[in-house]
């Protein structure tokens, strides 16, 4: 069975969209099967990874709301390995129609309970909110990335996040974990970023993955290209970033 990891942080602009995008790719070039699930109406998910939303048919929210058979939503990229469950923006509308539906924290998961043994990772990419579409997510996942910026306040309403995964835990999901804690947006050159680390390291105490995404001008454009960085340009920071982060989930599941 694979392994599902949701990205999550009310937060927005703490890169994850992008760290969903790019250790998703970057487990693909390892030569893992992966499944991209974008819950986040923006779907930035999906269309950095090139495919136009308006031409969708069908989305993650027919698979939710209207229970579609998923293997006929879920379309392939042109990237190693990796396939992707579409969003739309008709996903504003979901958490109101998901309120008085039955079992409405685990629809996500009923769904890719069908798919998980088909692939080796499944990396859930969820909406910049502590809403029913993250908890959908948490309750679908293994394990939940947080990605956290290098920069001020960056500790600020992870109370709630912790909060949130906490009783999804509770009622929901007993084996939910965090997976670890992720600093983006690091600029060795400044005291902040490397403050930041610490009082993240402190924290969180074991979480904090080693690997650390620095700021990337290659990273920022990849979106602009609509491909991950790895296929923009391998030998940049950002692609040896994500890459390093996919070796280093790789090693901690092996154990």
């Amino acid at each position: 069975m694979g392994k599902i990891i949701t990205i999550a942080n009310q937060k927005g602009g703490v890169g994850k969209t992008t760290t969903a995008i790019n250790l998703s790719a970057s487990l693909g070039v390892l030569e893992k099967k992966v499944l991209l699930v974008d819950i986040d109406p923006q779907s930035n998910s999906s269309s950095g990874l090139g495919v136009n939303i308006r031409e969708l048919e069908k989305t993650v929210y027919d698979v939710m709301l209207d229970q579609d058979d998923i293997r006929e939503v879920i379309i392939p990229t042109k990237f190693p390995n990796l396939s992707l469950l579409p969003a739309s923006i008709n996903l504003v509308g979901a958490e109101i129609e998901l309120v008085n539906q039955d079992s409405r924290e685990n629809r996500l998961k009923n769904v890719l309970d069908k798919i998980s043994d088909e692939y080796d990772y499944i990396i859930i990419d969820s909406p910049p909110s502590l809403g029913l579409l993250t908890v959908n997510g948490l309750t679908a996942a293994n394990s939940v990335i947080i990605p956290v910026q290098c920069e001020y306040y960056a500790l600020e309403g992870l109370g709630q996040l912790l909060n949130t995964i906490s009783l999804v835990k509770h009622n929901f999901n007993p084996e939910l974990d965090i997976e670890g804690v992720l600093m983006t947006m690091h600029d060795s050159r400044l005291r902040i970023s490397n403050s930041v680390i610490e009082d993240v390291r402190k924290h969180f105490q074991g979480k904090v993955f080693k690997t650390i995404i620095s700021r990337n001008v290659r990273l920022a454009e990849a979106p602009s290209f609509n491909m991950p960085v790895i296929e923009y340009d391998v030998t940049s920071t950002g692609a040896q970033n994500y890459l390093a982060l996919a070796y280093e989930l790789l090693r901690k599941h092996k154990k």
